[in-house]
């Protein structure tokens, strides 16, 4: 299952992982945003997009790996690598007029920082 990945550009943006080439996605509080990220498997595509600032989907990801923190074995610890920055970014304007995302947690429950999302809308938001 795909995932967009909502971050702060000003706090850690798509060139900053890609400048990285790998990091540990965290941060994160919200319990269901929390289930979503244990979730994740090794491999599957992530779409990065940028919030706050910008409101733009950006490039794509993908899962390197997902464990526990020893310490505390509820909280995920996700590594990402990128993938490519998006031909052309998507805006929060252009997610909200595609019929795609009428129905999406993306527009449901706003403030959620990972939302799956389906393979159509992955490919949308790549290839659109």
């Amino acid at each position: 299952m795909p995932y967009l990945l909502k971050s702060e550009p000003d706090k850690y943006s798509y060139d900053d992982l890609l400048r990285d080439g790998e990091t540990t996605w965290d941060g994160i509080k919200n319990n269901q945003a929390l289930i979503y990220l244990r979730n994740m498997k090794k491999g599957e595509k992530l779409v990065i997009y940028h919030s706050n600032v910008g409101k733009a989907a950006i490039g794509t990801a993908s899962v390197v790996s997902n464990g526990t923190d020893p310490d505390d074995p509820k909280t995920p610890i996700v590594r990402i690598k990128p993938g490519k920055r998006l031909k052309r970014e998507k805006t929060l304007d252009d997610l909200r007029n595609s019929p795609l995302f009428t129905d999406s947690l993306l527009f449901r429950q706003f403030r959620l920082s990972v939302v799956p999302i389906t393979d159509e809308q992955y490919d949308w938001l790549v290839h659109g």
